[in-house]
């Protein structure tokens, strides 16, 4: 693939800020605030907070297996984490960035913003979770293939 230079380089927060840069440029040049929702400055406080747990509680388990955290070299896992949030999500950090994401997207109260989440999740996916997956599946074959089968990719 003419683009897999791309993989595992950039750091995924680095991706979510910048993602979200291009929703506020967006959001600013769409114009007026269209989106008319109940308590927005509250809804968008409890996405970040949820998006931040799930950034958090997976890297104790990471610390707690002595595994790495670093997104940028997914073949140096020494552990496959599947307790805890990992139940429900196979990348819940990812899933607490994109929740980030969306809470801030959501402050700036225009739908245009919110083209930067899916923008996010598309990108993550292909240069990010597909190439962990691959390195995964090569250094835990049989645990990672049960925990696949167990457990969705975002939700």
């Amino acid at each position: 693939m003419a683009m897999r230079w791309l993989e595992t380089r950039i750091p995924p927060p680095l991706v979510m800020l910048l993602c979200g840069g291009l929703g506020y440029l967006g959001s600013r040049l769409a114009g007026e605030r269209v989106l008319s929702l109940p308590f927005p400055t509250l809804l968008a406080g409890a996405l970040l907070a949820i998006g931040l747990a799930l950034n958090l509680l997976p890297k104790l388990a990471f610390q707690h297996a002595r595994t790495t955290v670093n997104p940028l070299r997914p073949s140096a896992s020494s552990a496959l984490v599947t307790h805890g949030v990992y139940r429900y999500t196979r990348n819940p950090m990812y899933l607490g960035q994109a929740t980030v994401l969306a809470g801030a997207m959501l402050y700036l109260q225009n739908p245009v913003a919110w083209l930067a989440v899916p923008l996010f999740v598309l990108y993550i996916t292909r240069w990010q979770i597909l190439p962990e997956e691959r390195a995964l599946s090569v250094r835990f074959p049989e645990a990672y293939a049960r925990f696949r089968q167990r457990v969705r990719r975002w939700l």
